[in-house]
């Protein structure tokens, strides 16, 4: 992928003795990113050779459990605004959307 237009965007992931995740950084220069820190990270690649979903999560052991739960259901109603707009399907996307609501209700998360 030589194209003169190309972007990249690359994580480094800083690990203990145990191989677990301490420090999370990521940058997109085409964002304005430089080394910003995360505590989580969910990336999902597809492979169209053999139809599946490859992924990657990562979390720092330092990620509180409160903010995982919050950081899934963002994930999740993003996930359902993604699906909107590559499938034009509204049904299933207010079908994805209202079980986000139901997640956020069964966690007690504030909007």
């Amino acid at each position: 992928m030589l194209d003169k237009n190309t972007s990249e965007i690359k994580f480094l992931i800083e690990l203990d003795d145990n191989r677990v995740p301490e420090k999370l950084m990521w940058s997109a220069k085409d964002g304005g990113v430089e080394q910003e820190e995360a505590k989580a990270i969910m990336l999902s690649i597809w492979d169209s050779k053999v139809k599946e979903t490859m992924r990657i999560d990562l979390w720092t052991k330092d990620m509180p459990v409160d903010e995982m739960k919050i950081f899934f259901h963002q994930t999740l109603v993003a996930m359902s605004e993604t699906f909107k707009r590559a499938t034009d399907d509204e049904k299933m996307a207010d079908t994805m959307k209202d079980f986000c609501d139901y997640f956020a209700e069964k966690l007690e998360l504030t909007k």
